[in-house]
């Protein structure tokens, strides 16, 4: 049988990658897919260094529409990343009538409802399972392996970069900042750290998780996001007394009001198991109605981990390459037509569990103050540790743990305690999740 054409758009990282693993693989990938694979062509920045890397088994140019453009190419794999050109390179591979695979987390976040409607159109498919979680096939499991159920939550590690700064903090007792410089010496962030630190990036990915776990377009703009920048090892420390972890955990859930959709640091149980996924490893729950909690574990990025989920999608668009495009299944497992309309809830309506820690001045009726304040709020604690003061010192940290209550009235409660006389400075607020099987 003819083999299937491609074409890649970048022989980076995970270009590279996915050459390395579709060469190594052949017969096995050939085997599984009905068909060769076969890359015929890609797009670079440097040609004297990808023909050092790739040799001369296919042709090379700086053009990427060279790539688009080509009768001859049959899927177009896009690897560059960004928004542009990359948009521009996937609608007019998709106006051509090619299929496409991206590792694009932020251009399907941002516009994979136009991207899909238009890939819709024309009857192609554009595959993204590398865009989520590198390796770890969560794309597939939402979209095919749990479509018996209905999803309740879903609850994710899903940016290597900051797990690797939060597990680091809590092990070595370092302050983020020097955390920070060691992950960019290793090279597990970035110069500008930015959309890993601040949660932008795992706000991509769950954007992507919660249309298709819930069957609603792509909401990007409307995600919650918070990083860790403000995270001290102090809270980490107290979050471990308690028996608490915090990791930075992308959230979304299901409500009869609307859909959460919020990225930030959240105190998890220890005996969790995703309380124990450390360094840069990625870690995603699912709770279905009828599997209950379901959890996937590997590695997040990386050339041949995000290789491994570009060449899945590969052989699974071969083998639907002739499919009548109504059986194939919907880029967001819910058919097109049949997509709800139900609203992001605002942050301010999302319930939830808190960790908060108060610094005070350690006087009589202090307590009772900042408990009062609480209580007509209809706020119910949990648990509270009041800490011993230094020697010589008249503050002290008080820790309260609450039971499950409306953002809100946190926010509310939290401008009160602030603006009370006894209370010196911010209130530390950290979000909490069972994430047990309700």
């Amino acid at each position: 049988m003819k083999p299937i054409n491609v074409g890649l758009l970048g022989l980076g990282t995970v270009g590279g990658g996915t050459l390395t693993v579709l060469r190594r693989n052949q017969v096995e990938i050939t085997r599984r897919a009905g068909r060769e694979i076969r890359v015929t062509m890609a797009a670079v920045r440097d040609i004297e260094k990808a023909k050092k890397y790739a040799g001369d088994g296919f042709k090379i140019t700086t053009n990427p529409f060279d790539v688009v453009d080509n009768p001859d190419i049959d899927i177009v794999v896009e690897l560059i990343g960004g928004i542009e050109p990359a948009k521009d390179m996937v609608m007019m591979a998709i106006e051509n009538g090619k299929h496409v695979v991206t590792a694009n987390k932020a251009l399907i976040a941002k516009h994979g409802n136009e991207i899909f409607a238009a890939a819709q159109a024309k009857g192609v498919m554009v595959s993204f399972e590398a865009a989520v979680a590198g390796g770890i096939p969560i794309i597939k499991a939402l979209r095919e392996g749990l479509t018996a159920n209905r999803i309740e939550w879903i609850a994710g590690i899903i940016n290597g970069t900051s797990n690797f700064i939060l597990s680091e903090m809590r092990e070595k007792g370092s302050s983020f900042e020097e955390v920070l410089k060691e992950a960019q010496r290793l090279g597990y962030a970035e110069a500008d750290p930015t959309f890993d630190i601040e949660g932008i990036d795992a706000a991509h990915k769950l954007t992507i998780m919660s249309a298709i776990g819930f069957g609603v377009p792509m909401q990007f703009d409307k995600a919650y996001t918070e990083g860790i920048s403000k995270l001290t090892r102090e809270d980490i420390q107290y979050a471990e007394e308690l028996g608490y972890r915090i990791k930075l955990l992308g959230i979304t859930r299901w409500t009869p009001e609307g859909i959460e959709l919020r990225v930030h640091p959240t105190l998890i149980p220890a005996k969790r198991l995703i309380a124990n996924v450390e360094g840069v490893m990625n870690a995603i729950l699912v709770k279905g109605d009828a599997v209950g909690a379901t959890m996937y574990y590997g590695a997040g990025a990386g050339a041949e981990p995000t290789a491994s989920s570009v060449v899945a999608d590969l052989v699974d668009v071969t083998r639907m390459h002739t499919a009548d495009p109504g059986n194939r299944v919907p880029h967001l497992a819910f058919q097109p037509d049949a997509l709800s309309d139900d609203p992001i809830l605002p942050m301010s309506e999302v319930r939830t569990a808190y960790y908060l820690r108060l610094c005070v001045l350690d006087k009589t009726g202090v307590l009772a103050e900042i408990t009062g304040i609480l209580a007509k709020l209809g706020i119910s604690i949990d648990a509270m540790v009041q800490k011993e003061p230094r020697e010589g010192e008249t503050l002290v940290n008080i820790i309260i743990l609450t039971h499950i209550t409306v953002e809100k009235n946190v926010n509310e409660a939290i401008a009160k305690i602030e603006g009370l006389s006894s209370v010196s400075g911010k209130v530390t607020r950290i979000r909490l999740e069972e994430l047990n099987k309700n």
